[in-house]
């Protein structure tokens, strides 16, 4: 953009609400009620009353922690988990006489996790500090008196201070804009950091305020302002502002939002009315919902389950230490070695039940081990790498638009694999949101020759050829080398192109059809004034394929103004190119309760005309009698289009009287400058009174492309056993007909329609008898829910597509009804509902979640899917056009539909066996463990004396065992993720979760004690009777302590080596690193003097090393306790493969160009109701062989 002031001024000639001094009403205002309670001293900052309201300050925190409150919150935080308390609990008690071993080495373990945990999250809490300081120390131009403007820190800002923020700066706080450095006191704002739109926003100050153009003439400037309180909803404002003893309304065109930037516009100034945490931006920046995974909650039932089996052994040791205890009173001294006569309350014959208390307790402490103190704290570990592996994955960046996977939390790694429902919206999701203008319907005449991929797949699955024109059409990729490269248009029809329009039979009518195009949009023109190229800023994608259209057809828009648009057209009678200017008087804008927007024009001829452009739902209901005349064709057209999948608009127009005019001008003003919370409603009202008896000029079409892979990503998807269902608001014929080209509908699959089109609901609709056409209406809709039913459960081997309309759905959804709904649709292939509403979106996404208990996905890429994204178990955001609502909130954010088929089958796969494998790895190496403490104690006569020294029992899980399982989890795959695409069917594993069932935990409980009691007897029987050392002398239980550890850390990491499917040089090292550890931690330990290395003094240099019986029995133990566990593996492996197991035998077999196993493999993903383009094929080939895999 040039800095002169001829560039400057052309910028400003954009339309934008007329702009008239304001009346109050006092009938409709709020203000000083309820919500409305803001009062603002604009440039007052000594005024008493301004500093007493007490606002909020500007400065902002977003950290989760101050410096004072991090360690009491943090440590609250971490001891909230039960595991973690439950060993606060031992580490206190370990300060007792109670503890069977020394306090330090049961706290330093707990000290360890938790110090990791909480260094972690000051991390990530630092990093939001630093943001925090450079946001709050950014600077902005204060006015300070006098006409003086200071720069000042944003977080010194107060209410009421006038500000001066210039070209590219962001707002510092909420503020009304009081003028800008354009004559009619426009600006240009950047909404991206608020809703990701990159699109220009056009702001404009009030009349009055608009000459406040330097800053001396801000000296005297004094104003107050009274409105809503802080609230989140960013596109609303309601306030007023008292200016020169006048009253004038405030709306959401005068008010710029914190974060925002100010593009193309030399300066502003503006008066601060929320800072801080009581802007609007920050009002937004809730945390989105708490999401815990399935896995996560089971853990913590495994947990408790752990404790327990705690709890179960130290009871039964205590009973029995407390009989045995007693039993010493008889005087034979069985366990003369505890000298009972002599002995404390622990041992005290005569008190033995208070000395099985105590055991109790002691046993408590003894038997903690089987909890894994490591294990939340690895479980974060491995989850935060995996997020950086998806973050990397280089098949699913998208160059186009340079944005890579982001996993927003890693939280939810391991749900990716067991999505059972994928709910997807449609437009910017399954297709581009990236319209193009392809046909059109004038005055009853289809034009337009443009084939869409509807209308390809249509002919394919028709097996008929495609006449366009009047020939067959031949799709080859040397065809549309004639059709236009301007993005948003691909219309090709040389009847009405080039001018040729002026030789129709009814040109007038294609002449007030364009005009229409051209001039009722809000789109901004910018002229290149050095080629003379426009290009335009449009709203939509929608608006911006219009506008263009209309240029490319002859009816270039080229300049707006406050008050006028203007058209470079072809003039039919002279042949030549005029323009034309046509005097913008009123925009009634869209909405999706609207669904039209007007505008209201003054011709140069002088006519009042109104252009109306909208969904035929509501427009063919607001022509007059006289304006039908095309009606019956324009509604054949529409309907081939939705049939082609092809976005449609009706557009009408009617002439206005001047008495008319002037009638609903004072209304509109009048609910314009209205100060009321229902402003929108009364502007609603007022237009809908003007936007009757219109006369009808045709229909547009626009196509929105499938994305590129989406037949194929649902063709996988669906042979993973995922079902599919599409929320869309497009109309029924259109949504059924992208389904068939998505391959989510195929030929021969029935179909359940549930509509209200029925003649009984359309008569009482015409008597306008709501209640019984409610009534009426919910009958219908559940009798055709019970018909499905029976169709459904009458045909098990067919498959269903159940599709339902918005109002439908609305009964559908109610109580007594919900759950029948769901029945019917869980039995069928796919679902697809139209017209849905956002609220719907998420009420269908919450009933699937709740009704079925299984994990459900939402996707989507545009605000109106924010609700079904937090629903849903696990929220993924399309980064597409429409903003970035749905990203931010979103769990994952991916750019690309296609990409969800590697996020779930490949990482969704991984993440849920690594997680699932190594926390049930976790419960085998702590009970394996456990065990033999429990079993050495048992040994002992349950007398409270640990098998192991006081550092080996500390440094088991945290240094010992732990790195092999994050390897495992970070690293480990079953399968490549070349066979994971190739044979999606192994990724129902998660989705019936057959890797972490409780049969399969029990199971690996199961092995982990048959390891302790082999690791146990083994070592006591070999050492027990015979002479150990070369002396002779016998083993202590210092050396079976050492021994039996050897042997527990041999076998728990060589059977993390057994369960590895895929070796890295990481989990190499990993291993057998942390054998060799020990066996340096046992030199070390025991080279340091007695009174800290207790019984581990020299205990390995002098007893172990030198004995060959040691490394015998090592050997012959760790076979021993692997073997078990290897038979079962083998015996599975070879006669009950898993299906991963079966993948695997292709691989080592080298079976994988055996086309005819591989398709035996495969076909058991193809289901008679599975959707996708190769279970229709398999379905026209062979119906008989699909039936049969059912």
């Amino acid at each position: 953009m040039g800095n002169d002031r001829r560039k400057k001024i052309h910028l400003s000639k954009i339309y934008s609400f007329r702009r008239r001094k304001g009346e109050f009403k006092d009938d409709h205002s709020q203000i000083g009620g309820p919500g409305f309670s803001r009062v603002v001293y604009c440039n007052e900052p000594s005024d008493s009353e301004a500093s007493s309201r007490n606002y909020a300050s500007n400065y902002v925190r977003t950290t989760k922690y101050t410096a004072a409150s991090f360690l009491p919150k943090s440590l609250f935080e971490q001891f909230r988990r039960v595991a973690n308390f439950y060993f606060l609990v031992t580490g206190i008690l370990s300060f007792t006489d109670l503890a069977p071993y020394s306090a330090v080495s049961a706290v330093i373990p707990l000290i360890i996790v938790i110090s990791a945990t909480m260094v972690k999250e000051g991390i990530e809490d630092w990093q939001r500090k630093q943001q925090d300081i450079e946001m709050n120390n950014r600077k902005v131009k204060v006015h300070r008196g006098g006409g003086v403007f200071d720069h000042t820190e944003w977080r010194n800002i107060s209410v009421g201070d006038i500000v001066k923020v210039e070209k590219d700066e962001f707002f510092p706080a909420d503020l009304i804009l009081l003028s800008s450095s354009y004559d009619d006191a426009i600006c240009y704002v950047e909404t991206m950091n608020l809703d990701g739109e990159t699109n220009l926003k056009l702001k404009q100050a009030l009349e009055d305020t608009s000459y406040l153009h330097g800053d001396e003439n801000l000296r005297d400037f004094r104003a107050t302002v009274k409105c809503e309180d802080p609230n989140a909803n960013l596109y609303a404002f309601v306030g007023s502002m008292e200016f020169d003893e006048q009253q004038h309304p405030l709306s959401p065109q005068q008010l710029l939002l914190r974060d925002s930037k100010l593009r193309n516009t030399d300066y502003i100034y503006g008066a601060v009315v929320f800072t801080g945490h009581d802007t609007k931006v920050i009002q937004n920046s809730t945390d989105p919902p708490s999401k815990r995974s399935k896995i996560e909650k089971k853990m913590d039932k495994i947990i408790y389950f752990l404790f327990g089996v705690l709890f179960t052994m130290a009871f039964i040791g205590s009973v029995y230490f407390g009989i045995v205890t007693r039993d010493d009173l008889e005087g034979r001294h069985k366990r003369w070695y505890l000298k009972p006569e002599s002995a404390n309350i622990f041992f005290d014959p005569e008190r033995a039940p208070m000395a099985a208390i105590y055991h109790f307790l002691t046993a408590l402490l003894l038997y903690s081990y089987l909890i894994p103190i490591s294990l939340y704290v690895s479980i974060e570990i491995v989850k935060v790498l995996q997020s950086i592996f998806i973050n990397q994955d280089i098949h699913m960046y998208y160059e186009e638009t340079d944005k890579p996977a982001h996993a927003r939390t890693s939280n939810l790694n391991e749900e990716l694999g067991q999505v059972n429902t994928i709910l997807s919206d449609k437009t910017g999701t399954l297709t581009c949101n990236s319209m193009e203008f392809i046909k059109c319907s004038v005055a009853g005449t289809a034009y337009g020759y443009g084939v869409t991929e509807v209308e390809k797949a249509m002919a394919k699955r028709n097996g008929s050829p495609l006449i366009v024109n009047g020939k067959d059409y031949v799709d080859n990729p040397a065809h549309g080398a004639n059709h236009s490269s301007i993005k948003g248009f691909n219309f090709d029809d040389d009847r009405i192109m080039n001018g040729n329009w002026v030789n129709e039979p009814h040109s007038d009518v294609i002449q007030k059809f364009f005009h229409l195009l051209a001039v009722c949009h809000t789109a901004i023109p910018d002229v290149d004034e050095e080629t003379g190229k426009v290009t335009y800023e449009a709203e939509s994608p929608d608006e911006a394929a219009f506008v263009i259209a209309a240029k490319e057809l002859g009816f270039e828009f080229f300049n707006r103004t406050q008050s006028s648009v203007s058209v470079n057209e072809l003039d039919p009678m002279s042949g030549k190119r005029v323009e034309r200017s046509y005097k913008l008087l009123n925009v009634l804008e869209f909405n999706s309760t609207r669904k039209r927007m007007s505008v209201i024009v003054r011709d140069e001829e002088g006519k009042l005309l109104l252009l109306c452009k909208g969904a035929d739902s509501v427009m063919f209901e607001r022509l007059s009698i006289n304006g039908r005349k095309f009606e019956e064709e324009t509604r054949e057209h529409v309907n081939e289009y939705a049939n082609a999948g092809l976005r449609t608009l009706i557009l009408a127009y009617r002439e206005l009287s001047e008495e008319e005019y002037k009638a609903f001008n004072e209304k509109f003003v009048e609910a314009k400058n209205s100060v009321s919370a229902d402003r929108e409603e009364m502007i609603d009202e007022v237009a809908k009174k003007v936007e009757k008896d219109l006369i009808l000029l045709g229909a547009t079409a626009v196509e929105d492309k499938l994305q590129q892979g989406v037949p194929e990503c649902i063709d996988k998807l669906a042979q993973a056993g995922i079902k599919i269902w599409v929320l869309t608001g497009d109309k029924m014929e259109t949504a059924i007909n992208i389904g068939y080209a998505c391959s989510l509908l195929r030929q021969g699959m029935k179909q359940i329609i549930i509509n209200l089109e029925t003649p009984k609901i359309i008569e009482l609709e015409k008597t306008g008898d709501k209640d019984a056409v409610t009534k009426a209406s919910r009958e219908s809709v559940l009798q055709q829910i019970m018909n499905g039913k029976f169709q459904v459960t009458a045909s098990s081997s067919e498959a269903f597509a159940l599709i339902v309309d918005g109002k439908s759905l609305a009964y559908a959804l109610e109580e007594d009804t919900k759950m029948l709904f769901l029945e019917l649709a869980i039995g069928c292939a796919s679902v697809i509902c139209c017209r849905s509403s956002p609220k719907q979106k998420a009420l269908v996404t919450r009933l699937v979640k709740d009704g079925t208990k299984k994990t459900t996905l939402a996707i989507g890429d545009g605000a109106n899917d924010v609700g079904m994204l937090q629903e849903a178990d696990i929220g993924i955001g399309i980064s597409g056009v429409e903003g970035m609502q749905a990203v931010m909130s979103s769990d994952i954010a991916i750019a690309q539909f296609r990409f969800l088929e590697r996020l779930l089958l490949v990482h969704g796969h991984w993440c849920y066996r690594r997680i699932s494998s190594m926390i049930c790895y976790f419960f085998y190496k702590n009970v394996t463990f456990g065990f033999t403490v429990f079993l050495y104690e048992a040994y002992a006569s349950f007398s409270g004396q640990p098998a192991y020294n006081d550092w080996f029992l500390s440094l088991y899980n945290v240094f010992f065992t732990s790195l092999p399982v994050i390897a495992l989890g970070v690293f480990d795959q079953d399968v490549s993720a070349r066979y994971c695409l190739k044979f999606p069917m192994l990724y129902q594993e998660g989705v019936q979760n057959v890797l972490f069932s409780w049969r399969r935990i029990i199971g690996w409980m199961l092995n982990g004690l048959c390891s302790a009691v082999i690791i146990f007897f083994l070592c006591t029987k070999a050492l027990d009777p015979q002479a150990f050392k070369k002396d002779g002398q016998v083993a202590g239980y210092q050396i079976l302590g050492a021994t039996m550890y050897t042997c527990v850390v041999w076998v728990v990491n060589c059977q993390m080596a057994l369960a590895i499917s895929y070796f890295t040089l990481i989990q190499h090292i990993v291993i057998w690193g942390g054998i060799a550890l020990w066996y340096l931690f046992l030199l070390a330990y025991g080279a340091m003097p007695p009174s800290i290395s207790t019984t581990a003094y020299k205990v390995f240099v002098e007893s172990l090393a030198p004995t060959p019986s040691f490394y015998i029995i090592t050997i012959f133990v760790v076979i021993s306790a692997l073997t078990p566990y290897f038979v079962y593996n083998t015996i599975q492996m070879r006669f009950f493969p898993m299906y991963h197991g079966m993948i695997q035998w292709i691989r080592h077999d080298g079976r994988f160009d055996d086309l005819e196993y591989c398709k035996i493999v495969k076909q058991r993903s193809i289901r008679s109701t599975t959707v996708g383009f190769t279970a229709r094929s398999l379905a026209r080939t062979n119906p008989l062989e699909i039936g049969s895999h059912n």
